[in-house]
């Protein structure tokens, strides 16, 4: 098989456009988070919550944000494991979920889980039984009848009943239904995830690794597992190298030889384009993290700042906060990697407007 020749532009533009940050932009919300195969969910909104900047970045301004929560209560989008996902793709990991907690020989902290579980049985067949009769309900309706108690040395310790529904989830017996307000709703899985045939599990594989490279554009076979969605793909694709960057790649065939109409667009920290730090590094030469959970005096960009994309660049960081009281979006900093042409300056500020107007807000620059 050829092995593809990429240069780290053509590389960066593979992956730009693979997730829907070049021109033309999307336009149904839905079919974003199809392509994108999730929609990752965290409280955070120092500017707006992560999955609304995600939304936001691919679809403009048009984005409303009350349309998300239309299509997951119309369970078009389905709440799994802290990422929102598009109906037809829980037929992919179904049968997973039945081989609960995992194939071949378990690790230790499996048995933990499996003990665990199994010693709360009772627990268990009461909130299948009230989910049955009184479902959906939040996790204050539910009844904590553990026997066992869930030790953890961080914040889930004795949290029992959370814990178990996570468990459960796992195992395919129950779902989240929507929100009431920023309480998840539960009710049995089988109400909730579509009527559609399991698929076999090496199948279901093999589909989601091709989603994801079509997703990414661009990825290694094989990296080092992450906690959620993984980063690699196996050997789907076809291979390419990357001039100037070790090892070879994985590359979606179908992004080769594309037009390339780039654009301007700020990311959510935990946009899928920059949420790889080492591929970050090796495609775009970009140096990022997210500084929430540093001291303030130790950061550089700022609590919550976000990549700044121009093209096919990540060209810097803005932090900004979004202060609805006062009405305003209070940029703090535009760090520029390099220093900005006039050009660059310009589709920066723009967007910053952008932003500000879609959040309702004035923008109020530091002096």
């Amino acid at each position: 098989m050829t092995v593809h020749q990429l240069s780290r532009a053509d590389a960066r533009r593979i992956a730009v456009r693979a997730q829907l940050l070049a021109e033309p932009r999307p336009t149904d919300l839905v079919e974003v988070v199809r392509h994108l195969t999730l929609l990752q969910l965290d409280p955070t909104a120092s500017i707006a919550p992560a999955a609304d900047l995600v939304l936001w970045s691919r679809l403009g301004s048009a984005y409303d944000r009350d349309a998300l929560r239309v299509a997951r209560d119309q369970l078009e989008l389905i709440e799994l494991q802290g990422t929102l996902r598009t109906d037809d793709y829980l037929a992919l990991v179904r049968a997973d979920m039945e081989a609960w907690p995992g194939t071949g020989e378990l690790k230790p902290w499996q048995h933990e889980r499996v003990a665990w579980v199994e010693a709360n049985g009772g627990c268990r067949h009461d909130i299948l039984e009230l989910l049955r009769t009184d479902g959906p309900l939040t996790s204050r309706d539910l009844p904590d009848t553990c026997a066992v108690p869930w030790r953890s040395s961080g914040w889930t310790n004795n949290q029992n009943v959370t814990r178990l529904l996570e468990f459960m989830v796992a195992r395919g017996e129950v779902a989240t239904a929507g929100r009431e307000g920023r309480e998840r709703l539960w009710d049995l899985a089988e109400r909730v995830y579509p009527d559609e045939p399991v698929v076999p599990a090496e199948e279901a594989a093999v589909r989601r690794a091709e989603l994801r490279l079509s997703s990414l554009g661009l990825a290694r076979a094989k990296v080092a597992l992450v906690p959620g969605e993984p980063f690699d793909v196996g050997e789907i694709g076809e291979p390419a190298v990357v001039e100037g960057v070790k090892g070879t790649w994985r590359v979606d065939p179908a992004q080769l030889d594309l037009p390339f109409s780039g654009r301007t667009a700020l990311l959510s920290p935990f946009d899928r384009l920059v949420k790889d730090r080492k591929r970050l590094t090796e495609l775009f030469e970009f140096d990022y993290y997210l500084e929430m959970f540093k001291p303030a005096a130790q950061r550089r960009w700022g609590y919550y700042a976000l990549p700044i994309l121009v093209g096919d660049r990540l060209v810097g960081k803005l932090d900004a906060t979004a202060e609805h009281a006062e009405g305003v979006l209070r940029v703090d900093a535009i760090h520029e990697d390099e220093p900005f042409d006039a050009t660059t300056a310009a589709s920066v500020r723009a967007e910053i407007e952008d932003l500000a107007g879609w959040l309702g807000l004035e923008v109020l620059y530091a002096d």
